[in-house]
């Protein structure tokens, strides 16, 4: 029984980290450029990638970002 008991903790925990890592995911606010090239996603304000932003930056959240067809930027990468 004692067993049984730890399998299904595990399990448990398992998937109350699955779902807290998933809706981090969705909420986490990124930003990006509006410029007419932009494709890509920062995860710092300051970041390099956004040096030549020709707009404002905005923040969005990265499920937005990801929406928009942006991709992580590679200096952050």
């Amino acid at each position: 029984m004692i067993q049984f008991n730890k399998i299904i903790f595990s399990n448990i925990h398992f998937v109350f980290f699955i779902l807290i890592s998933s809706c981090n995911t969705v909420h986490k606010e990124v930003y990006i450029c509006e410029g007419k090239y932009s494709k890509k996603y920062h995860l710092k304000k300051n970041c390099n990638g956004l040096s030549n932003c020709s707009t404002e930056i905005y923040k969005v959240t990265l499920s937005e970002a990801k929406e928009k067809g942006r991709t992580i930027c590679a200096i952050e990468n």
